[in-house]
């Protein structure tokens, strides 16, 4: 062999030897090749959550239920202030700075203006402003007398508490201001009404009438029984005096029986060379 290449092959064997492995290194590159992907992956999810919650998705301002909140806080808002005695009407944008609602988008500015407020029961518009609508608009205790009076006087009933808080402002000062003036009546649900006295109508009954009309037990007696025993004592009951009921007339039913079906027959001219097959093939003779 060569001498010149066996000094060449010893030479190489030396470099190689003196040369440190790069096995690790190559691992570590493929360890570091590997997690790229993760980071990618980690970021295209990112821009993924980010594209939507740009067009809204996951955005709780455009959501309805977002909307319909600040329609709520401001509709409470005005009807706490009216109950403060602060009736005066708003713009839209005083009711947002007030009730702190600064943040919302013109979207939801447009639709409370065009939509929300406007058809509110509960809310009066009066050019571009906004203010309170209650039940019943009191103004003072007089207001609320009148109106007790009026309900007393057309056999309308009293008036719910709750419909008097809303619409007199510091109902309970007026309230208390007139006294035996108003009668209270809870309700089995625990709601109050409110009646109005009618002092001309008070009158004492004698303590023996008293115990005679309550000595009458009628809680197991029907009508119908209240009715034959006035009737017995000569008195006409209410219903008597009233226009009478008309019975309807009920149609009389047929008591014969249905009417015969008479069906066309056929082959008459065959009578006597047809045979009857009904009950089996007759057997041969």
């Amino acid at each position: 062999m060569d001498p010149a290449l066996l000094r060449e092959r010893e030479q190489f064997k030396k470099r190689a030897l003196s040369n440190p492995a790069v096995e690790k290194r190559q691992a570590a590159s493929d360890s570091h090749k590997r997690k790229k992907p993760r980071v990618d992956k980690e970021g295209s999810s990112g821009t993924k959550h980010g594209a939507e919650s740009s067009n809204g998705s996951f955005n709780i301002k455009t959501s309805s239920g977002y909307k319909f909140g600040c329609l709520a806080k401001i509709v409470n808002y005005m009807k706490t202030r009216h109950q403060n005695g602060d009736t005066h009407c708003l713009t839209l944008e005083e009711i947002l700075d007030e009730t702190k609602l600064l943040d919302i988008g013109m979207k939801q500015k447009h639709w409370l203006m065009t939509e929300a407020l406007v058809n509110n029961p509960k809310i009066d518009v009066r050019d571009g402003t906004y203010g309170f609508k209650p039940k019943y608009n009191l103004k003072d205790k007089k207001a609320l007398l009148r109106l007790l009076d009026k309900h007393d006087q057309l056999g309308l009933g009293g008036v719910l508490l709750d419909d008097v808080e809303e619409g007199l402002p510091n109902s309970a000062k007026a309230i208390k201001a007139l006294g035996d003036q108003i009668i209270f009546v809870t309700k089995p649900d625990k709601r109050k009404i409110l009646f109005y006295n009618d002092k001309h109508c008070q009158f004492k009954v004698d303590e023996e009438f008293q115990k005679l009309w309550r000595s009458v037990p009628v809680d197991s007696i029907d009508e119908e029984k209240i009715d034959e025993y006035l009737k017995k004592q000569g008195i006409s009951s209410m219903q008597e005096t009233g226009p009478k009921k008309v019975l309807p007339v009920q149609k009389r039913k047929n008591k014969g029986g249905q009417r015969k079906r008479h069906f066309k027959t056929h082959n008459n001219h065959l009578a006597g060379v047809l045979e009857d097959y009904s009950e089996g093939v007759p057997a041969k003779k």
